[in-house]
């Protein structure tokens, strides 16, 4: 389909210069045969040319919409194309398989001289001593730019997004993070439309095994994308090739902050 396209592309100019011969052609045919009508003082002879002027205006139809055709396949289909296949270029430079990214937490380090709490045997019956249960310190998961456009989807755990989360800012890549699953399970495919996909939606992944449970299933990495806001969401399929859940968040693609440069204190 994609070549078919092309050929076109490259045929259009000529196909224009016929299809302005023909309309011109049968634009002649046209009045010449409403002179006829109006000179012909026979019936049978001025249905011969209504029958031609009306032929005449078909093919003059038809050539008009295939002009209008063929400029849509210039004008929309074909940038669409190079697009999608930059892209496809892009992404066969980079690994598709995810990698594990370490999470740093910000939680500091305890303070000495703190609770003087024994750790002993779980709390029973006869215990006198009190158990510390250790808790799962929650990872930040980035900048979040305020007054981002709200979500959409993600009412159900069949397509839910965790990262990126809305209005996320993303400059280094980033785990993909949640669940993408259906009763009749099809595929999943993350897609993103932005700048630099002249605001179509593009797949950037395809996941063939339902993900049930929380888990990171794929990654994403900004490098190949202009700055800017983009939509980022997740389509869950059935066997039946419909959608049976989504979840779109709206992201924005930066460039790494800038660290300062550490300043040498002169020596006194």
């Amino acid at each position: 389909m994609r070549a078919i396209f092309y050929l076109l592309d490259w045929l259009a100019y000529p196909l224009y210069i016929l299809m302005g011969v023909i309309i011109l052609w049968h634009l002649w045919r046209f009045f010449q045969a409403r002179s006829e009508i109006s000179a012909s003082y026979f019936e049978l002879e001025r249905d011969l040319a209504r029958q031609r002027q009306a032929n005449a205006l078909t093919i003059i139809v038809m050539a008009f919409e295939l002009c209008v055709l063929l400029l849509g396949v210039q004008l929309q289909a074909v940038p669409y194309l190079e697009a999608e296949r930059s892209l496809d270029e892009q992404r066969s430079e980079v690994a598709e398989v995810p990698q594990d990214v370490p999470f740093m937490t910000d939680t500091a380090a305890p303070a000495a001289g703190g609770l003087n709490l024994n750790v002993g045997t779980p709390l029973g019956v006869n215990a006198d001593t009190i158990v510390l249960t250790p808790t799962l310190t929650p990872t930040p998961i980035g900048t979040i730019i305020p007054n981002a456009p709200p979500i959409e989807g993600c009412a159900d755990d069949r397509a839910y997004l965790q990262i990126p989360t809305n209005g996320l800012r993303v400059f280094e890549p980033r785990v993909i993070r949640g669940t993408a699953y259906a009763d009749e399970f099809s595929q999943a495919k993350i897609e993103i439309s932005g700048p630099s996909t002249n605001g179509q939606f593009v797949v950037i992944h395809t996941i063939t095994q339902p993900v049930r449970e929380l888990a990171d299933f794929s990654q994403f990495v900004p490098s190949l994308y202009e700055e800017g806001e983009y939509q980022f969401r997740l389509m869950v399929f059935n066997t039946a090739a419909n959608i049976v859940a989504f979840c779109r968040v709206t992201i924005y693609i930066s460039l790494p902050p800038q660290t300062a440069t550490p300043t040498q204190t002169p020596q006194g």
